[in-house]
């Protein structure tokens, strides 16, 4: 899942993207570079995000890339029901979803279409869920919060074929709670749905590293290949084409 932000303040790359005319060519490339899904976003949702996007402001952003990528397999990354409904019209593949369509009105809209949708772990809000996350037992209270938006949504109408989840990696949690996740990530094989990791960049790499965010791609490579190693169906990466290359040599070890 290559991510491509139509945002000004994204961690990573924000502002680089959005103009719809960049994001179009950069979204073809990530294509290009060996993506099998594209991930839209905009709104930023980084840790300390503080101003909320309007509907109206969001769509704005999103739309006219949308709408010039639609031959290309789409992920939309939003919380508003109004967002997730237009783009669904639009003909996105699907909905991912940092709230885990707990937004009154998300789970309809959902459901009213055919589209997949990503189930993401987040405790609290990014303008405040970096400030002291805690758990008991972090992988035993992601999973138990994950298993109960499947039955919720399951029971709503969209079928467990079409669900996705994510365990939330930096969504109001802790360096170490986030490596015991990775650690553990094959326990959520257990849900009985594809399973999405995103390191890509984050800042628990540069606390390990020591690294700034734009001298983290040997450290976001190595995290995706340990995340596919253990039961990772789907990768959101910025780097495409290096992370494509290591998961080639990965699979070739395999065989």
């Amino acid at each position: 899942m290559g991510v491509v932000n139509i945002t000004p303040d994204s961690f990573s790359d924000g502002g680089r993207y959005l103009d719809p005319a960049a994001a179009i060519a950069h979204a073809r490339t990530l294509m290009d570079e060996g993506a099998d899904l594209i991930d839209l976003g905009a709104e930023s949702s980084r840790p300390g995000a503080a101003a909320v996007v309007s509907a109206d402001e969001e769509l704005r952003r999103l739309l006219p890339v949308l709408r010039g990528l639609r031959d290309l397999p789409l992920s939309v990354d939003t919380v508003k029901p109004e967002v997730m409904r237009a783009a669904i019209t639009e003909g996105a593949s699907m909905i991912n979803d940092i709230n885990a369509l707990r937004a009154p009105g998300a789970v309809e809209a959902v459901a009213a279409g055919d589209a997949a949708v990503c189930l993401m772990h987040m405790q609290g809000r990014p303008d405040s869920m970096q400030q002291q996350p805690r758990y008991g037992d972090v992988v035993a209270e992601v999973k138990a919060f994950l298993q109960e938006r499947i039955a919720c949504v399951h029971a709503a109408g969209i079928a467990v074929e079409r669900v996705v989840v994510d365990p939330g990696f930096g969504f109001g949690k802790t360096l170490e709670h986030n490596l015991e996740l990775l650690r553990h990530l094959r326990q959520f094989a257990s849900l009985g749905v594809p399973l999405l990791a995103g390191w890509s960049r984050k800042s628990s790499l540069g606390k390990i590293t020591g690294k700034p965010e734009g001298e983290r791609l040997a450290a976001s490579i190595a995290a995706a290949l340990i995340a596919a190693q253990n039961g990772a169906a789907l990768l959101r990466v910025h780097d495409v084409a290096q992370t494509r290359d290591a998961l080639l040599v990965l699979e070739a070890v395999g065989k």
